[in-house]
């Protein structure tokens, strides 16, 4: 046991003391927070300048008619459409509208000064379309007809919540919106810490081995006990990043959030963490909006996922990482382990593509049976946490997959300590099963 802890502490001064490491646990924090702020970001500079827009109406009908607003600017002109572009330089653009729009909607065009965007022609199509529609509609002889569409337009928000929770009081659900980009987040978070903490393991055991430090190494340690001090070494490294990170996201962001939010906006997002979402509603404001900002300023919604995240991170890393070491040592060069590695990069692609079709119904049969098997349930598992599934299958499902760690690391050690003596050969699947069965 005191062998496993050297390696391991060896293993971890190693790469907790190189600046890369340094560099990224530090980086990343920030561009999480970066992320965090982005929706309060937007919302502060989203506003551009000003676009002013001439308008050439031969028809005479939708000039008068076009609405002014914060980005765009509508000023109708007397000027012929060839004369108005010639002299008109200084505005953003020149609206020409021919004189038979009703039949031929077809016939506008806009000469912009500079570049355009789809957010500036979208506004002024929309525009444009609801004019005529609303002028085709006179045709009809219907009395108050502005008054008419006002009245009948409108727009439905419907709120969810938990009846398997609580059939007496309202437990408000998590916004489907914000469950479904921090499912994805936090599933491509699962997949690159496998792939590439697992990766890690597997070229130093290559560096190792080819140096000849590994034969010196188990002279005086089991082979087992030096792959477990590795996998658990770098293991630790991979946890002190995410307790950094959680530390930091969750200290910055709780301070950092609120400042660049809105007031309103803030106390409809503390009504939504209130289950007072008619009070949220009150102020007009975009619930799904509501509802990422709640759940970003949740500081214990926040430290549950972070806590998950490190469980699933740390139990399916060290399922991984002993099939990496593996595979490690049963080549001499990381171009030789590419045909070996395939096996076990395979799961983890294909929780990858689970995944995608697991965020689209989190509770179909594929995502609990993809969510317990443990080469899928990192990735498929934290991209359905987030749409607060019953505790029980995330207990199980961590139970399920450090059970298998134990048994990959028995399995792997048998390959391990056979194969850091190989040199010179690339073992075949038949001969690692070979070696499975050797009886020390």
């Amino acid at each position: 046991m005191s062998n496993i802890f050297l390696i391991v502490q060896r293993e971890f001064n190693e790469r907790v003391r190189k600046k890369s490491f340094i560099v990224t646990t530090l980086l990343m924090p920030v561009l999480m927070l970066g992320l965090m702020a982005a929706p309060a970001l937007i919302m502060q500079f989203s506003r551009g300048d000003r676009k002013r827009i001439a308008v050439v109406d031969e028809s005479g009908l939708v000039a008068s008619r076009l609405q002014s607003g914060d980005e765009l600017v509508f000023e109708p002109t007397d000027l012929a459409a060839d004369e108005a572009r010639r002299e008109l330089t200084d505005r953003f653009g020149v609206l020409c509208i021919g004189s038979d729009i009703l039949t031929n909607p077809n016939n506008v065009r806009l000469y912009a000064n500079s570049s355009s965007s789809l957010t500036v022609e979208s506004t002024i199509t929309g525009q444009i379309e609801q004019i005529l529609e609303a002028e085709k509609l006179k045709g009809y002889n219907i009395g108050n007809l502005s008054q008419i569409l006002d009245d009948v337009k409108t727009t439905v928000v419907m709120q969810t919540y938990r009846n398997d929770k609580s059939q007496e009081e309202n437990s408000q659900a998590q916004s489907s919106v914000v469950a479904t980009v921090l499912g994805y987040v936090l599933g491509f978070v699962l997949y690159m810490f496998l792939l590439i903490y697992g990766s890690m393991v597997m070229q130093s055991v290559i560096e190792e081995k080819n140096s000849r430090v590994l034969e010196v190494m188990v002279s005086s340690v089991r082979p087992f006990d030096l792959m477990l001090g590795k996998i658990l070494g770098v293991a630790m490294v991979a946890v002190v990043q995410i307790v950094v990170w959680a530390v930091l996201i969750c200290g910055v962001g709780s301070v950092l959030i609120p400042s660049l939010m809105p007031s309103d906006v803030m106390a409809g997002a503390q009504a939504m963490q209130a289950g007072l979402p008619d009070a949220a509603a009150a102020g007009g404001m975009d619930p799904t909006m509501l509802s990422a900002v709640a759940a970003m300023t949740d500081m214990g919604y926040v430290v549950k996922i972070f806590v998950c995240l490190l469980l699933f991170v740390f139990g399916g890393y060290l399922l991984y990482s002993a099939m990496f070491a593996a595979v490690g040592s049963a080549v001499d060069s990381v171009q030789d382990a590419s045909q070996l590695q395939l096996p076990v990069t395979l799961p983890v692609i294909l929780a990858l593509f689970a995944m995608f079709a697991v965020i689209k119904d989190p509770n179909s049969q594929l995502a609990f049976w993809f969510s317990m098997i443990p080469l899928t349930s990192p990735v498929v598992m934290m991209a359905r946490i987030p749409y607060d599934i019953p505790m029980w299958e995330i207990v199980l499902s961590l139970a399920l997959l450090y059970v298998s760690f134990v048994g990959m690391v028995w399995l792997a050690a048998k390959i391990y300590r056979v194969g850091i003596f190989m040199y010179g050969k690339k073992p075949t699947f038949r001969e690692l099963a070979k070696w499975l069965r050797y009886k020390y």
